[in-house]
């Protein structure tokens, strides 16, 4: 909340209240009638009419205040709001292949599978931005824009979570991946440009060889940070369901990771790759990034008004009709 007058520089015209002070205070002009005694007149306590008798100047005062006040338009703010003059644009790349159902994850004590457990991360990442553009893109043997670049959190956290295991075509295109994420960066300005690029396997589909997409990356000035998600080794993965009990049954298989392949990519386009093989380790992994790519822009502060100067010309008009009513009654003078 903060509190202003848009034409200050009327407040001047507040020393008319002393300026009529001071001609009130020289016309009282007092009279005297001559008296033998005045012990009888010391009796007579004071009229009403008296005691009160300079509450017309009073008045007239208060409405000389009201109506300068009002013509000084108070204002009271009710509203702030912060907007970042430049941000950063980020796409995050997410892998959708049937790979990423490898249950090696754990929240809360419970077993998830990789994609669920890296959406409840992600969306932790989206709500700790401000100012920045986020889109998303997801991918298996090819890639497709699940959202475009937006600064409503709410629709891109709402198309997150609609994001399924098997929503594409199975396997793993990694160089198309980056090449759609690039599509959605490259024509829009943005201070910095990033990709999250979030993979449990190696290339093995699409046109568009991966590191011909980072090159790609780089001559666009576009940071891509890789993220191998999975463990080393055989992992639980579902295999099925067993008939009479309904439950899950699991193998253990293992998933290849092409840890060479993503450090080159993240290298070529001067971003960094991590591993995380649990998800404390890709929490800390999204809290790096975030801390890396934190909006530097600086921030313009609007403030909404409620004008209050109606209040203070009601005021007035109040004070000069009782100061008007009161002189031609009560008050009233005669010569």
């Amino acid at each position: 909340m903060s509190f202003q007058f848009h034409n200050p520089n009327i407040l001047f015209l507040l020393f008319l209240i002393p300026l009529y002070l001071f001609f009130y205070w020289r016309n009282q002009r007092g009279t005297a009638i001559r008296f033998s005694s005045i012990r009888g007149l010391k009796k007579i306590g004071p009229s009403p009419v008296v005691v009160f008798r300079h509450s017309v100047a009073v008045i007239r005062c208060l409405t000389i205040l009201f109506l300068v006040l009002a013509l000084a338009r108070p204002q009271k703010g009710i509203r702030e709001t912060r907007i970042t003059t430049e941000g950063i644009d980020i796409m995050l790349t997410v892998d959708v292949s049937t790979s990423m159902r490898a249950e090696d994850f754990t929240l809360g004590g419970k077993r998830y599978n990789r994609l669920e457990v890296a959406k409840r991360v992600i969306a932790d990442f989206i709500l700790e931005r401000s100012g920045d553009r986020i889109g998303m893109v997801v991918f298996g043997g090819q890639a497709y824009t699940q959202c475009p670049l937006t600064a409503d959190y709410t629709v891109l956290l709402q198309l997150l979570d609609k994001v399924e295991i098997g929503m594409v075509e199975d396997r793993t295109a990694i160089g198309t991946a980056i090449s759609t994420s690039l599509n959605r960066l490259r024509e829009l300005e943005a201070k910095s440009k990033i990709i999250i690029l979030l993979t449990d396997g190696d290339n093995n589909a699409g046109k568009i060889d991966p590191q011909t997409a980072a090159r790609m990356a780089e001559t666009l000035d576009v940071k891509i940070y890789t993220i191998g998600i999975g463990s080393k080794g055989p992992v639980p993965y579902p295999v099925g369901r067993n008939p009479r009990t309904g439950k899950l049954i699991y193998r253990n298989v293992e998933i290849p990771l092409n840890d060479t392949g993503l450090k080159d990519i993240a290298r070529t386009t001067g971003g960094d790759f991590y591993l995380a093989s649990n998800t404390g380790m890709l929490e800390e992994v999204f809290s790096r990034i975030d801390e890396l790519e934190k909006t530097t822009g600086e921030e313009v502060i609007y403030t909404e008004y409620n004008e209050l100067f109606p209040y203070f010309i009601g005021l007035g008009l109040l004070a000069l009709l009782l100061g008007v009513v009161l002189t031609n009654t009560r008050f009233r003078r005669l010569p």
